[in-house]
């Protein structure tokens, strides 16, 4: 073999474990972790007034209780037909299904420092769900940047999460209205 195709070769695996990496990265938790967080704000909205505390803490638990059915389900809905999961598989699929928790963390975040902005808790409802819905746009265009997408693709994936988020927009206002 010569240097040229050693060099072609090493290039070639750095191009395909780059690819396979990219391909890895899924930030579909990410993204519903955040619409999930909207509607945990919208739901609490509709109930009057909170603590925010009990918020902070509903919006947490939720997510981690969606985090544990998410991963449940991956381990034992399509993993145990094949073979029982070991303890790498599960930790890489904890991970991998983290995001939905992570996006419930800058909605909570808001929360708790309204009180600091003067906030009542109609503004802090509304601060949460931008927040959210914020969260949602940029998971989803990390995702598509994340997997090489051109800008088109990066711009209509940001376009349908804002769509979206204004979808839950008109169920808040629906709702409390």
């Amino acid at each position: 073999m010569t240097a040229g195709e050693t060099r072609r070769g090493r290039s070639t695996d750095r191009r395909e474990r780059r690819a396979a990496h990219r391909a890895h990265a899924d930030y579909t938790g990410g993204v519903y972790g955040s619409m999930l967080a909207a509607s945990v704000v919208i739901g609490a909205g509709t109930l009057g007034s909170f603590p925010r505390a009990e918020l902070v803490l509903l919006l947490l638990l939720t997510s981690l209780v969606f985090w544990i059915a998410h991963v449940h389900a991956e381990l034992f809905g399509a993993r145990l037909a094949r073979r029982t999961p070991d303890r790498r598989v599960i930790l890489r699929v904890c991970r991998e299904e983290w995001p939905i928790v992570k996006a419930a963390v800058p909605p909570a975040a808001a929360i708790a420092v309204s009180p600091v902005l003067g906030l009542d808790v109609q503004a802090t409802l509304w601060l949460a769900l931008s927040v959210a819905v914020t969260g949602q746009v940029g998971w989803s265009v990390a995702a598509a940047h994340r997997a090489g997408a051109p800008l088109r693709l990066m711009a209509a994936t940001a376009t349908v999460n804002v769509l979206l988020g204004l979808a839950i927009v008109v169920v808040k206002i629906a709702v409390t209205h």
